[in-house]
């Protein structure tokens, strides 16, 4: 699973099934009837915490021919990466003392998932390519190919044909993966799937645990940037910490506490504002830019900022901010290292 049973789910010794019945996860769960059915490679998209891996999981298990291998491409780093993904050979390269087979490899005969396929440098996306055209490869420091076949089923949070019109991403392999497009909703576009996902998760880590109807309605009112693997969190941690068996308003994590906060604030600041006072005009008078201020920000700088404020608002969650600002987590870290944020 992607981390966690988000959109498509799993319950305890039970199979994966689809949790919610609003009419896009019957769309999606149709869809996926009918790719369960067939090879053709399937591009699944979707923010963070949408279900990516275990919709392709579940798309394999409907016809489970072969292994199912996960290939997480934020996490091939450095020299290693070809490696990882072709193989070696013994002596291929300084530490390479004996042989060592590839994912591409171990996939034969079953499906390779690429998750974050966008993280994937252009010279091995060159590379997937011909092993997706010719059906073969050749490991690390080998002279010989070998041939793995598999069905290729990637997903990304990215925009793959606008990272293709940057030039980060291969035109030609985008096609080649973009046959079928499966889309994941992010949780605030389905919230009526929310109590049957908290109903869920209760009976999976409860422990007779219900929720106030007070409760249910913070939820339903939340925009969960994380989606369903931040309901879960939420879920796995009122059980934690509190013994229940009925979960209140004040047994809410932090995160949803904040929001419930900042939206009562939100409140009363536009009906203060309609009312409205000189002393609140002079202070908005007051705040204004100055004439010397540039007009415009440089976007690195913009950047900055918005890097700042997405770790402020999750209370530094790097992955949650990333999932705020549309960018992968690998690309966050890269960002803070560069600009040398210390957040």
């Amino acid at each position: 699973m992607e981390k966690g049973p988000d959109m498509l789910s799993q319950t305890q010794g039970a199979p994966r099934m689809l949790v919610g019945d609003s009419i896009r996860s019957r769309q999606v769960k149709r869809l996926i009837d009918k790719l369960g059915a067939s090879r053709w490679p399937v591009l699944v998209l979707g923010e963070t915490g949408t279900g990516k891996e275990v919709a392709a999981r579940t798309i394999h298990q409907m016809n489970p021919e072969g292994p199912f291998v996960t290939i997480d491409c934020s996490a091939l780093v450095g020299t290693i990466m070809e490696s990882e993904l072709f193989g070696h050979v013994k002596g291929a390269f300084t530490g390479a003392v004996g042989q060592k087979t590839g994912l591409i490899e171990a996939a034969n005969g079953g499906t390779a998932f690429f998750d974050e396929i966008g993280e994937l440098p252009l010279d091995l996306q060159a590379k997937l390519l011909r092993v997706l055209q010719e059906k073969e490869f050749r490991p690390v420091g080998s002279l010989f190919p070998r041939r793995s076949d598999f069905r290729i089923i990637a997903a990304t949070n990215r925009d793959l044909s606008r990272e293709v019109e940057r030039g980060t991403f291969r035109r030609d392999l985008y096609y080649r993966l973009n046959v079928v497009n499966l889309k994941l909703p992010p949780l605030r576009d389905r919230k009526e799937d929310i109590p049957m996902l908290v109903d869920h998760f209760l009976e999976v880590y409860g422990s007779g645990h219900r929720l106030a109807q007070e409760t249910m309605d913070a939820l339903v009112s939340y925009d969960w940037p994380g989606n369903v693997r931040e309901l879960e969190n939420c879920i796995q941690n009122m059980v934690a910490v509190h013994t229940g068996p009925l979960l209140t308003r004040t047994d809410l994590p932090s995160s949803i506490q904040n929001h419930l906060f900042a939206r009562k604030a939100q409140a009363l600041s536009v009906a203060v504002g309609s009312v409205g006072t000189p002393a609140m005009h002079l202070a908005k008078v007051e705040a204004a830019p100055s004439p010397q201020d540039p007009p415009v920000l440089p976007l690195v700088e913009l950047e900055k900022r918005a890097i700042r404020q997405a770790l402020e608002y999750t209370r530094g969650d790097r992955g949650i901010a990333a999932s705020l600002l549309g960018i992968g987590r690998t690309t966050l870290y890269r960002k803070l290292k560069e600009y040398e944020l210390a957040c």
